[in-house]
């Protein structure tokens, strides 16, 4: 199949799922399509699916990634002992794992082709990650907690295991609870990627996006605990907004 065969085939078999979508006419360009796709992706409920899917939408999805463009952290200079500093997608980040700023229903963003870290991981990490976090909570049976993390697999994405925690919502100012729920997001993926032999970790901004944690502090409380507890996990920051990327900057020199 070429790239445009499997991106229909992908779309036809999403919209064969349920009902309401038959009167959903497939845009004839590549954009339109890709949208489409990724709304699919972020709308269908965690469920089984055929291996002929999953075998179509792996080598999609991984050639989207490569399309994107990957970087290596083994190629990332360190800006201090054992941390790295980044700018940039990281679904397209190779290294041990990743962290996802989730929310507390676990299983990813809803909304189509929204723009939080959560949509895009579990976007381009394929449909088996939503079933997955699922499963965990099926068994937890309840909300996921602010501060813990989970660990799965990271599938389709170029990275082996996704972490996901979930950071403190701010309303107002900045409480005492808000902080120390904000570092045990950084201890508990720390502490879950040791236990696991995960020698490499990527954090994301947790908690600046949707849920307004104040950029700068939330930089602090991320490198303050990191340098208390990574031991000798190397953790690498990401950023993707230039304002992040020189707070990092200043605290990190």
């Amino acid at each position: 199949m070429t790239q445009d065969e499997r991106r229909l085939y992908l779309i036809k078999s999403l919209l064969a799922e349920d009902v309401r979508y038959r009167g959903i006419k497939i845009p004839t360009g590549e954009a339109e399509q890709r949208r489409l796709l990724r709304s699919l992706f972020n709308v269908r409920p965690p469920r089984p699916v055929s291996a002929e899917f999953l075998s179509v939408q792996d080598e999609y999805l991984m050639a989207v990634t490569a399309a994107k463009g990957m970087t290596r952290s083994s190629e990332l200079a360190p800006v201090a002992d054992g941390i790295y500093l980044w700018q940039g997608d990281i679904t397209t980040l190779v290294c041990d794992a990743i962290v996802n700023a989730a929310n507390s229903g676990l299983t990813g963003c809803y909304y189509p082709c929204h723009g939080c870290i959560d949509n895009e991981i579990h976007t381009y990490a394929g449909v088996r990650l939503r079933l997955a976090c699922a499963e965990i909570m099926e068994r937890q049976q309840h909300g996921e907690p602010v501060g813990q993390a989970k660990l799965t697999p990271a599938y389709d994405l170029p990275c082996d295991y996704v972490l996901h925690t979930v950071g403190p919502m701010v309303r107002g100012e900045v409480t005492e609870r808000a902080r120390d729920g904000l570092a045990s997001c950084y201890r508990s993926c720390l502490s879950l990627a040791k236990e696991n032999n995960i020698k490499s970790v990527a954090f994301p901004c947790i908690s600046t996006g949707e849920f307004r944690f104040p950029n700068a502090e939330a930089a602090e409380i991320a490198v303050r605990t990191v340098k208390e507890h990574r031991g000798g996990v190397e953790v690498i920051f990401n950023v993707y907004k230039d304002a992040d990327l020189e707070i990092y900057k200043k605290l990190l020199r």
